[in-house]
């Protein structure tokens, strides 16, 4: 009996699709994340997008990629969007109380937070405190909430992945150093 050969072109399958969350989604980050998501599609399933005002953007990524969700912190813009896709089955919710419940309830698995400034802060909170992994390209929530950041990660089991290329760089110097040296 001759044994399976290997093909190294097929693609491997994965018995688990990633759900993620992307604040910041029309953003150069969050466009970044969303051509990973095209590269590996098998893989991830976008939950929900997150904008601040950018909704002609954010209405082409929800025709691209059909979240559940999406969210626009700019009252006017989001009521805007809702009129715009009232034919849709997609849930527009507005406001940051909106976003930060939705992600609290997501079950999601990862959110990335490439939403600008401290305005990120309260969403990274909310991301660890629902257990869920952060993946943040906002060093201004980790500076203004750093401390805080250790212990709830810690208290509720979630895992912080920097993604902002200063972040990523010192992640990498201190991963390959001696700590005595750093």
């Amino acid at each position: 009996m001759m044994s399976p050969q290997f093909d190294p072109k097929a693609t491997p399958k994965i018995n688990y699709v990633k759900k993620v969350i992307i604040l910041g989604s029309t953003g150069s980050i969050g466009r970044s994340t969303l051509d990973v998501i095209d590269q590996h599609r098998h893989r991830f399933d976008l939950y929900a997008i997150a904008a601040n005002s950018r909704i002609d953007i954010l209405e082409k990524q929800y025709f691209k990629y059909s979240p559940e969700y999406i969210c626009v912190l700019d009252e006017q813009k989001g009521k805007e969007l809702q009129q715009k896709l009232k034919k849709e089955s997609v849930h527009i919710i507005i406001g940051e109380t909106d976003m930060l419940a939705m992600i609290a309830e997501s079950k999601s698995d990862m959110v990335v937070n490439a939403i600008v400034g401290s305005a990120g802060l309260m969403a990274s909170l909310a991301t660890i405190k629902a257990g869920i992994n952060l993946a943040l390209a906002n060093k201004e929530s980790l500076v203004t909430g750093g401390p805080l950041f250790k212990r709830l990660l810690k208290e509720f089991g979630s895992k912080l992945f920097s993604i902002d290329s200063e972040h990523s760089a010192i992640w990498q110097l201190i991963g390959s150093t001696d700590p005595a040296h750093i």
